[in-house]
């Protein structure tokens, strides 16, 4: 296409030319898989979003480094699918519509289970909205044709196949257990939602006494309330002190019932007084001995943490008002003799805030240990799911080794109901993906499945299955990679695991990419409470999403922390703005250039044989770096290309021919101008995507667009290992030339006169061939090349690989001036020093400032110290002393 200067606007603003530019994209079906069977399919699901809000950070970092990867293999020839979609979320999404209607002061319950489900559709189509115009913000590759959400019809049918399935297998079963009880949301949660913190707690010590009137037995507990439902005492069967009252029985304190003492192994002898009281109820391990010992289950408390009518005369009472008054009635008794401060890690829900209560109910579970084994062997094999970083498979297979069964219902409406139907009247209970053929006589389960067991399906069942002649299932599955925070291995990663192999028989994805969390710039987790969260969408409106986006994914290595902070987005916004000026400044210059007039088999100088063997070298390492997720490295070498290699130098460079006479070199320079910048410009597109588009679309190309031009590829043919050496020497002698300038405030505007001593005859000759470089970027007055010289008494030198430039000082500056601003310098620096030293042997100082004070002023010392010695050898040369 013909260049049209216009359509670039000289500054660069993210925003105007960010507008639009997604519509277009979708317009033009770029990320739509097209199924074509001549390409290899490539395939990511995208971690779906919970409809609770919007996307934060760290959604925008997860979905950044997918449309990394997504966007490169479309341009690899790939035959891409990321797939969209979205997670119900049972508990957080039901919370907030609960929250929305206490506000309105109503229950879920005033309004039964179809309408508040028709409530929280509503809220579900709301916020899906919302997330969409977000991905579009952040400009991801998605096809919206397959989008998919955890309650729609088909995924529905996978849950209701895969628990039949697991059921009729013996996988899934119904049963009395603790669980962990969220007393607030009113339903059970699974081992990972559950978040410990240490709270300042007690020990209770209490003296049961033995029925028949011999004594008493010491047991102590943090949760004096439980003692309600007690129904024994346990101790080891070796120890010597209660061997003897084993069979025997106590009374249990208020309650006034019998309860008999045990002998359990799992008793340790060796902690407190040796007798643990026994709530089969209440607790996990006693849950395990009442089972050991036909004991009875007497549970004490509602689902939302009141007492009930078996806690007798604190029936009503909040489970923690209950403990305050028990522990009253206690003392008043003399049961209770002692309270002893504990400091111990209480479970609390991630959801609610709410201390969990480890409750008996009767649940739906997973059978845990097959499925898991067939995961860990999996890892055996060939054919195993990569980690990256390969550190996290360790941590997964710990998890998998250390297996316990799922509890899979929870007490709520929204989500997949339970496929469980109790017959009214005989109580048998029916699974199935439909409803018995007599519905009338039965009830279905109340329950939903847990979250998870639906995102566990996620891979397989958004592409079709359980239709195993479901072409994208055919096609797409198993997927390549999965892109997810170390946070969620356990909750997702290893389920997706495990139900893929049982119901696919394969791995569900090729890779998992773990990438960490984001902080704050002092490495503190974002959160509500700290009030340190950065909203993605603002960060975009002020900077872009390219720079978002480049600072996301370069911003750190797989599997580590990403600490936020805009000086380094604004820094990234520099960036964006440098390559906008650097190609408006290549478009200018191209004249008109059109595609076919592309020609680069003119000669070429040293800079164009050196820029397009760069290329080349940039071409490679990007392409090697990004298969292996290395992206933090990807980004230093794009970066050090982009700024350093192409704007810094061979744009420089390029304005010699450009501005100068030969037609020739004129067009050469131009269609190489055009080359570089079109590769450049692909090789940075998954990153910043925007930008890279527009400034495509002005170049000389023969696409439609940039997401679907090829991947650049090495050319050999333009590899000059000479050309670059060549180069390298040049570049080393014009920065020498800079610095020593530089050192005595002589500006590049002036002339001096300059001598470059080479090493031999091949060094000369290649600086007498660029000769034009050495005037143009030293602004030499008189410029002498050769591999003998007479150095001067006063001149600066240094050394490169291959030469010595020389400096006379007479010309580059006025001694006596030079003299007298340095020992000005020298003796403002000699003050400083004195005063910091001073300050430093102070006693009442030192004893008194804070030690980060301190520390600043020995910095100052340091600093000045060095500054002082570089101006006292400074003097000595100019002294000639």
């Amino acid at each position: 296409m013909e260049q049209n200067e216009l359509t670039m606007p000289t500054k660069y603003d993210p925003n105007s030319i960010e507008k639009g530019r997604y519509q277009w994209w979708l317009q033009g079906k770029f990320f739509e898989a097209k199924d074509d069977q001549e390409k290899e399919p490539y395939t990511i699901v995208i971690p779906p979003p919970n409809v609770t809000g919007k996307l934060h950070l760290g959604h925008a970092w997860d979905t950044t480094l997918q449309d990394i990867l997504t966007r490169m293999k479309r341009m690899q020839g790939y035959d891409v699918l990321w797939l969209p979609g979205m997670d119900h979320a049972g508990i957080a999404t039901q919370a907030k519509v609960e929250a929305k209607l206490r506000e309105e002061g109503k229950s879920r319950y005033d309004l039964g289970r179809e309408k508040f489900l028709e409530q929280t559709w509503a809220w579900k189509e709301e916020y899906a909205g919302f997330i969409r115009e977000q991905w579009a913000k952040l400009g991801l590759g998605l096809d919206y044709t397959r989008e998919r959400f955890t309650m729609d019809e088909g995924l529905s049918k996978a849950v209701n196949e895969v628990f039949v399935k697991l059921y009729e297998k013996g996988l899934i079963y119904r049963g009395e257990y603790i669980i962990n009880w969220d007393p607030a949301t009113k339903t059970a949660i699974s081992d990972i939602e559950v978040i410990y913190k240490d709270v300042q707690g007690a020990f209770y010590h209490m003296r049961y006494p033995l029925s028949d009137g011999s004594g008493s037995i010491e047991v102590a507990t943090t949760r004096p309330e439980t003692m309600l439902g007690d129904t024994a005492v346990a101790v080891h069967p070796e120890d010597e002190r209660y061997k003897h009252l084993i069979g025997k029985t106590v009374i249990l304190p208020i309650v006034g019932r019998e309860i008999p003492i045990v002998g359990d192994d799992y008793v340790d002898m060796e902690f407190g007084s040796g007798a643990v009281k026994i709530t089969p109820a209440h607790d996990p391990n006693d849950f395990e001995v009442g089972n050991r010992h036909n004991l009875e289950r007497v549970l004490v408390m509602n689902e939302d943490g009141t007492m009930n009518a078996r806690a007798g005369k604190y029936q009503g009472m909040d489970r923690f008002e209950c403990r305050k008054q028990i522990v009253k009635d206690l003392q008043e008794q003399g049961v209770l003799f002692k309270i002893e401060d504990h400091l111990h890690s209480v479970g609390h829900s991630e959801r609610s805030g709410a201390v969990v209560e480890p409750y008996l109910s009767t649940q739906w579970f997973v059978k845990m240990q097959p499925l898991a084994d067939a995961a860990i062997e999996l890892q055996k094999q060939e054919g195993k799911v990569n980690f990256v970083p390969d550190r996290f498979e360790k941590t997964y297979l710990h998890w998998m080794e250390n297996i316990r069964d799922w509890c899979i219902s929870r007490q709520l409406w929204w989500g997949h109901r339970i496929p469980a139907w109790y017959h009214k009247e005989t109580g048998e209970v029916y699974v199935g993906a439909e409803a018995p053929s007599d519905s009338e006589n039965w009830q279905q389960d109340n329950d939903v499945l847990d979250t998870w067991f639906s995102s566990a399906l996620w891979p397989f069942s958004t592409l079709g299955w359980p239709d195993q002649d479901s072409a994208d299932f055919k096609r797409y599955y198993p997927t390549d990679a999965l892109v997810t925070g170390y946070d969620i291995i356990f909750f997702w990663v290893s389920r997706m695991i495990f139900q893929g192999i049982e119901f696919t028989e394969q791995r569900p994805f090729k890779d998992v990419l773990i990438h960490g969390l984001i902080r704050d710039a002092e490495g503190r987790k974002m959160s509500k409470s700290l009030g340190n969260g950065v909203d993605p969408m603002d960060v975009i409106d002020q900077y872009g999403a390219d720079a978002l986006r480049y600072f996301l994914a370069t911003g750190s290595s797989p599997g580590q922390d990403l600490r936020f902070s805009m000086e380094k987005i604004e820094a990234t916004w520099n960036f964006a703005n440098k390559i906008w000026n650097a190609s408006r400044f290549a478009l200018m210059n191209m004249n008109g250039l059109k595609y076919e007039e592309i020609d680069l088999s003119g000669e070429k100088s040293v800079a164009d044989k050196w820029i397009l063997t760069r290329l080349n070298e940039t071409i490679e390492h990007v392409t090697r770096l990004s298969d292996r997720y290395e992206f933090g490295e990807v980004g230093r070498v794009l970066y050090n290309f982009i700024w350093d290699d192409f704007c810094d130098w061979y744009i420089e460079m390029a304005k010699l021919p450009l501005y100068g006479e030969d037609e020739a070199a004129k067009k050469t320079t131009r269609s190489i101008l055009a080359y570089v910048l079109d590769n450049t410009m692909r090789l940075l597109h998954p990153f910043m995507p925007f930008i890279t588009e527009e400034i495509w679309q002005n170049l000389p190309h023969s696409g439609e667009s940039i997401t679907v031009a090829a991947w650049p590829e090495v050319n050999a043919s333009f590899t000059d290992v000479k050309a670059a050496e060549e180069m390298k020497l040049l570049v080393e002698i014009i920065r020498s030339v800079r610095n020593s300038r530089a050192e005595v405030n002589t500006p590049m505007s002036k002339k001096i006169n300059m001598i470059v001593k080479a090493k031999d005859q091949d060094v000369l000759a290649t600086l007498e061939n660029n000769k034009a470089y050495l005037e143009r970027f030293c602004n030499p007055e008189e410029l002498t090349l050769a591999t003998e010289v007479a150095i001067p008494d006063k001149a600066m030198t240094s050394i490169v690989t291959g030469a010595e430039i020389i400096l006379p000082l007479e010309g580059l500056i006025n001694l006596d001036e030079e003299i007298a601003r340095l020992e000005k310098e020298l003796d403002k620096l000699n003050k400083e020093v004195e005063r910091v030293q001073k300050k430093l042997s102070n006693q009442g100082f030192v004893s008194k400032a804070p030690a980060k004070v301190i520390e600043e002023e020995k910095a100052k010392e340091k600093d000045y110290t060095e500054k002082r010695a570089a101006v006292e050898e400074r003097l000595k040369e100019l002294k000639g002393e």
